[in-house]
């Protein structure tokens, strides 16, 4: 199955120097319908989030053998 780690972008300055971190709020599916072949999305939260932005990536290639997803720096 097909899936993107949910991130939201946090903006920060540390040194005088600004940086983006993106925090893992979730996951995104794809899955298809075995009647039409349709395909189509599934968002899963891991806490209630309180974003007006929310960025997928696919997952890294440690997280994608071994089923386990993290922060993505």
């Amino acid at each position: 199955m097909t899936h993107f780690i949910l991130t939201v972008p946090v903006t920060f300055r540390t040194n005088g120097e600004t940086r983006t971190r993106y925090p893992r709020v979730g996951a995104l599916f794809q899955n298809f319908r075995r009647e039409t072949g349709e395909v189509y999305f599934t968002v899963k939260l891991d806490f209630p989030v309180g974003a007006t932005e929310l960025l997928a990536f696919a997952p890294n290639a440690p997280e994608a053998r071994e089923g386990e997803d993290g922060a993505v720096a």
